[in-house]
C-alpha cells in the first residue's frame, strides 16, 4: 500500500477546519492536481455523501467518485474512491492545538490485481502529488 501522511497546524478551530475539508469538493480549491470537483448531493456532508472529481495524473484526466465512508463531526472524515486498478482512501483528522487545530491528512493507495505489484511506483507518485497538495492545503486551513 502506498501512503502519504502530513500534519498541518491551522489557525482555524477543529470544527472550522472540519467544515472546510469534510466537503471533498473543496479539493479543487487547494489541490493543484484536481481539475474539478463537485458534490453529487445537497445538504450537510454525511456518510454516503459523494463528490465527483477529475484528477490530473501526468497528462491524463482521471474521473473518480469519492464517498464519505466515515464521519465524526469536527474530528474525522474518511473519503474513499474505487477504481479498476486501485482504491484511494483519504482520512482527515482534526485536533485542538492552542487557539487553532492540527489537521492530519493521511492518503492511501491500494493497488489491485497486477497493479498491486506497482505499489513502489505508486508510493513515489503519491509522495509527489501529496507534496504539491500540501502547500495548498496549508493555505486553505489558514485563511
Amino acid at each position: 500500500m502506498a501512503r502519504y501522511r502530513t500534519t498541518i497546524r491551522s489557525s482555524l478551530s477543529p470544527a472550522e477546519a472540519f467544515a472546510r475539508l469534510a466537503d471533498f469538493s473543496s479539493t479543487a480549491s487547494w489541490d493543484p492536481g484536481i481539475d474539478s470537483a463537485r458534490r453529487l448531493e445537497t445538504g450537510p456532508v454525511r456518510v454516503g455523501s459523494r463528490v465527483a472529481l477529475v484528477a490530473r495524473v501526468g497528462r491524463r484526466s482521471v474521473p473518480l467518485t469519492y464517498e464519505v465512508t466515515e464521519l465524526v463531526e469536527g474530528e474525522r472524515v474518511v473519503h474513499a474512491a474505487e477504481a479498476r486498478r486501485y482504491r484511494s482512501i483519504d482520512t482527515i483528522t482534526f485536533a485542538p492545538h492552542g487557539d487553532g487545530a492540527v489537521v492530519t491528512y493521511d492518503a492511501r493507495l491500494e493497488g489491485r490485481g497486477g497493479f498491486a505489484l506497482a505499489e513502489p511506483l505508486l508510493a513515489l507518485a503519491l509522495r509527489r502529488i501529496g507534496d504539491r497538495a500540501r502547500a495548498g492545503l496549508e493555505r486553505f486551513v489558514n485563511p
